[in-house]
Parts: C-alpha cells; sequence; structure tokens
C-alpha cells in the first residue's frame, strides 16, 4: 500500500488550491459538489449516508479558463482587504 498526500489551501468563498504527489490544481466548491480541472462531482445524502458521482473531462482538457477566474478571484479579494 502506497502513501498519500494531499493537502487543500483555502482561498476563500470556496475556491482553493490542491497540493499532491501529482502536483497542484484550482478547484471551486459548493454545498452540493466540487468543479476542478479534473472535471465536476456532485455531493447529495442526510448527515451519516453521503452520495458522490463524479464526472471526469476527457484528457487534453486544460483548467486555463479555471485558472484565470481564480486568479481574477484572488486579486479581487487581495484588493478588498487592502
Amino acid at each position: 500500500m502506497g502513501f498519500k498526500y494531499n493537502k487543500r489551501i483555502k482561498l476563500g468563498k470556496g475556491f482553493g488550491l490542491n497540493i499532491s504527489k501529482s502536483g497542484v490544481s484550482p478547484s471551486y466548491r459548493t454545498k452540493r459538489g466540487s468543479l476542478s480541472s479534473r472535471g465536476y462531482s456532485i455531493r447529495t445524502g442526510i448527515p451519516g449516508l453521503t452520495y458522490r458521482k463524479s464526472f471526469k473531462k476527457s484528457k487534453g482538457n486544460g483548467c486555463l479558463i479555471l485558472l484565470l477566474i481564480l486568479l481574477s478571484s484572488t486579486s479581487f479579494l487581495i484588493t478588498i482587504v487592502n
């Protein structure tokens, strides 16, 4: 059995950076699901019983749009704080 490493850095309002052994990827999370460079997933259920369905993107599609949205929202948040 191999070791896994995963760390999430929160950037505010559901945006974050996921750091793992395979690299760094941006993501956006809500109560009902998440959107990342690897695709999106939907979560539903009641406390103690949860169902999650993942929809993966085909290989070759980049996450340039998601990255641009993440960077622009981060710069907007930094502007507001200062």
